[in-house]
C-alpha cells in the first residue's frame, strides 16, 4: 500500500477536513467550511512523473471516454481524437468527456460548447462542467466486503479522483504536466427532428485559442417516453437533513425546500420513483453524518392518549411530488436497529423513549394505534395506495411479526423491504429488494410480476464490484440498469443519493463505508460521473424494454435473439469489471 508523506498528513482527517467530534485537524485549503459555488480542492497527493510527460509537446485536446476517470497528473491518451459522434434516442440524455493536457501549463483555461445545430436550425442544449477532484479511498485487494469502520484512513489507499461535474467553475489554471477534463451532457427533447446536430467544443487560454473538438449528436427516429413514464423502479434514498446542515438553513424552511428543489428535479429526471420518509427518529441509529429525524411528531398526551402530527410529513411528500417524484412513498421503519422509539411526553414536558421488541405487547401497543391513524390520514390525502411501510436488513422473524401488526391495522397497507431473500415473508411484500448477489426464484419473480408487485436488487458497502463508489470504474454505474434488464427485475435501489459526509465536495470518504457510498449528487446540485452513468443504465433498461416489445410485436425474431445475446453476459452480477465497458458497448450497438 503506497504511502507518501503528504498522503499520511492528509489522512489525519478521519472523515473529511475535521474529525468526528468536529475538531479541526488542519485545513490545507484555507477555505471556509461547507463551500457551495466556489471551492478549492484538497492538495494533490502525488505529482507528475517527468519521464511520463517527456514526449508531450505543448498542449493537447481530445475527446476521451466516459468510462475513464483521468488522473490529474498522468498523460491521459496516447493519441488525440478530434471528432466524436454520439447516437441518441430523442428524449435521452447522452454524455461525452473531453480532455486537455499540457506539458508547460496553462493560465485561464476555459471552454465553450457552440450550439449543436441540426435539421431546420433546431438546436440542442447541453449541461457542461469541469471535472473536479475529490478524496477517495478503496477496498484492499482480495477483500470481498467493503463494510466496516474506517476511522483510521491510513489503512486504506487514498487518492484524488475526478467525479464531481462542476458547472460553476468557468476558468481553470493548469500547472505544468497537468490534465483537466470537461463533461458534456446533452438531453434531447422528445419533439426535435431526427438527424445530425453538430457543434464544437472550443478551448481557450485567456483570449488565445488552445484547440477545438467536433461533436455530432445523431438523433434517432426512436423516442424514449418522459422519465415519469419509465418503467424502471429507481429508488435512490433522499436525506433532506443533509441539505439543511450543509446549506446552513433552518430545517423545513422555505429556503431549505428551495435549496433541495433542483436536486430533486434532477433525481426525477433520472426516473426516480420513490419518496423516502422517516416516520420515527433515527430509523438507522444515526449512522449517517446527518441522522434522519422523524417527519411525524409522536405525542403522548397528559391523559395517556396519543396524538400524531403529520404537517412535516405532508409538506415533504407534497414537495417531492411537485418535483415529479410521486409513484411510491416508503415510510421507515417499524423495526429500527435499536428497537427504541422516541416520543414527546406532554405530562413531563420532555422527550422519552420506549423500547419495544416485535412480538411484544409493548410493540403492538405502540404501533397499532398509530398505523390505524396513519392509514386514515393517508386515505384522506389520497396517498394510501402509494404508501409502503418500509423496513430494511432486519431479521426475518422480526419482519414477520411487524407485518402481522401492519395487516391487523389495515390489510390494505403495502409493505416494502430491502434485505435478504426470505420465502417466508415474500408473499406479504409489495416492494421486495434483495442484494445484488442474491436471486429471486424464477417462478416467484414471474408470479410477482403477474401480481403487480415490485422486485428489485440493491448494492451497498458490501459489494466491492459492481458499485458506484468514487473509486469505482464508471461503467459499473451503467451496468446496474442493464443487469436488471437481463435478470428480469423491475429496478435498482441505492441507499442514498445525498447522504453527504462532512465536506462532500472535498472528501468523499466516510467513517464506516467505502468512499462515495453515501451520495452521488454533490452540493450545489452538481451531478457526478457516477450519477450520469447510473442514469444511462436506467435509459438502457427502457430501450431494452421497448425493443423487446417492438421485436415481439413485429415478429422480428432475429433482432430479438441478437439483443438477448448481447444482453446475456451483463446478467452476471459477478462480471469482471474490465469486461463491462466493452460488453455495454456491444449491447448499445443494438440501440
Amino acid at each position: 500500500m503506497r504511502k507518501s508523506f503528504l498522503l499520511m498528513a492528509l489522512l489525519c482527517m478521519p472523515v473529511a477536513l475535521y474529525s468526528q467530534n468536529k475538531t479541526q485537524c488542519g485545513n490545507p485549503t484555507g477555505q471556509e467550511r461547507f463551500p457551495l459555488y466556489s471551492f478549492t480542492e484538497l492538495p494533490r497527493l502525488a505529482g507528475p512523473s517527468p519521464a511520463e510527460w517527456s514526449s508531450v509537446k505543448g498542449t493537447q485536446v481530445s475527446w476521451g471516454s466516459t468510462d475513464e476517470r483521468y488522473a490529474m497528473h498522468s498523460v491521459p491518451l496516447a493519441k488525440a481524437a478530434g471528432a466524436l459522434t454520439l447516437n441518441a434516442w430523442r428524449g435521452e440524455k447522452v454524455s461525452a468527456q473531453a480532455v486537455v493536457w499540457t506539458a508547460e501549463g496553462l493560465d485561464g483555461l476555459s471552454f465553450e460548447l457552440t450550439p449543436l445545430t441540426g435539421p431546420g436550425g433546431a438546436t440542442l442544449e447541453a449541461e457542461t462542467g469541469f471535472l473536479r477532484y475529490v478524496m477517495t479511498d478503496g477496498i484492499p485487494e482480495g477483500e470481498d466486503n467493503g463494510c466496516g469502520e474506517r476511522y483510521d484512513h491510513t489503512q486504506f489507499d487514498s487518492s484524488m479522483v475526478a467525479d464531481c461535474i462542476d458547472p460553476y467553475l468557468k476558468v481553470k489554471d493548469l500547472t505544468p504536466m497537468e490534465t483537466a477534463s470537461v463533461w458534456v451532457g446533452v438531453r434531447l427533447p422528445r419533439d426535435i427532428p431526427a438527424g445530425k446536430y453538430k457543434g464544437k467544443l472550443v478551448f481557450r487560454s485567456g483570449d488565445e485559442p488552445v484547440g477545438s473538438l467536433d461533436l455530432t449528436v445523431k438523433a434517432s427516429e426512436r423516442v424514449l417516453p418522459p422519465p415519469s413514464e419509465w418503467s424502471f423502479h429507481l429508488d435512490l434514498w433522499q436525506n433532506p437533513f443533509a441539505v439543511a446542515r450543509y446549506y446552513q438553513l433552518p430545517l423545513w424552511s422555505e429556503e431549505h425546500f428551495a435549496a433541495m428543489r433542483p436536486i430533486m428535479e434532477r433525481l426525477a429526471a433520472a426516473g426516480q420513483k420513490v419518496i423516502t420518509t422517516s416516520i420515527i427518529d433515527k430509523p438507522w441509529n444515526g449512522q449517517t453524518e446527518d441522522p434522519f429525524k422523524s417527519m411525524i411528531s409522536w405525542i403522548r398526551r397528559a391523559d395517556g392518549s396519543w396524538e400524531w402530527r403529520y404537517d412535516v410529513f405532508d409538506k415533504w411528500v407534497e414537495f417531492m411530488m411537485s418535483c415529479g417524484i410521486d409513484a411510491q412513498i416508503n415510510c421507515y421503519t417499524m423495526v429500527p436497529w435499536r428497537l427504541s422509539f422516541r416520543y414527546y411526553d406532554q405530562l413531563e414536558d420532555d422527550f422519552k423513549e420506549v423500547v419495544a421488541v416485535p412480538g411484544s405487547e409493548a410493540f403492538e401497543a405502540h404501533w397499532l394505534p398509530f398505523l390505524k391513524d396513519f392509514a386514515a390520514h393517508l386515505k384522506a390525502k389520497g396517498w394510501f395506495s402509494r404508501c409502503c411501510i418500509a423496513m430494511d436488513e432486519r431479521p426475518m422473524e422480526d419482519m414477520l411479526l411487524a407485518i402481522g401488526v401492519v395487516r391487523k391495522a389495515d390489510p390494505g397497507f403495502k409493505v416494502a423491504m430491502a434485505g435478504g431473500y426470505h420465502p417466508e415473508i415474500e408473499e406479504y411484500l409489495f416492494d421486495y429488494c434483495i442484494s445484488l448477489n442474491s436471486e429471486f426464484p424464477p417462478e416467484v419473480l414471474e408470479r410477482r410480476k403477474a401480481e403487480g408487485k415490485v422486485s428489485t436488487y440493491y448494492t451497498c458497502c458490501h459489494e466491492p464490484h459492481p458499485n458506484i463508489f468514487t473509486f469505482s470504474p464508471p461503467a459499473e454505474g451503467e451496468f446496474h440498469g442493464v443487469n436488471m434488464a437481463a435478470r428480469g427485475v423491475d429496478g435498482y435501489l441505492r441507499w442514498t443519493v445525498i447522504g453527504w459526509p462532512l465536506e462532500p465536495l472535498l472528501d468523499s470518504r466516510f467513517r464506516t463505508w467505502p468512499a462515495g457510498d453515501t451520495y452521488t449528487i454533490y452540493p450545489g446540485n452538481r451531478t457526478s460521473i457516477r450519477f450520469e452513468r447510473v442514469m444511462e443504465g436506467v435509459q438502457d433498461y427502457e430501450k431494452i424494454r421497448l425493443l423487446r416489445e417492438e421485436y415481439s410485436r413485429t415478429g422480428n425474431k432475429k433482432a430479438l435473439v441478437r439483443l438477448e445475446e448481447c444482453l446475456a453476459p451483463l446478467g452476471d452480477p459477478g462480471m469482471d469489471p474490465a469486461a463491462m465497458a466493452p460488453s455495454l458497448k456491444k449491447l448499445k450497438s443494438m440501440f
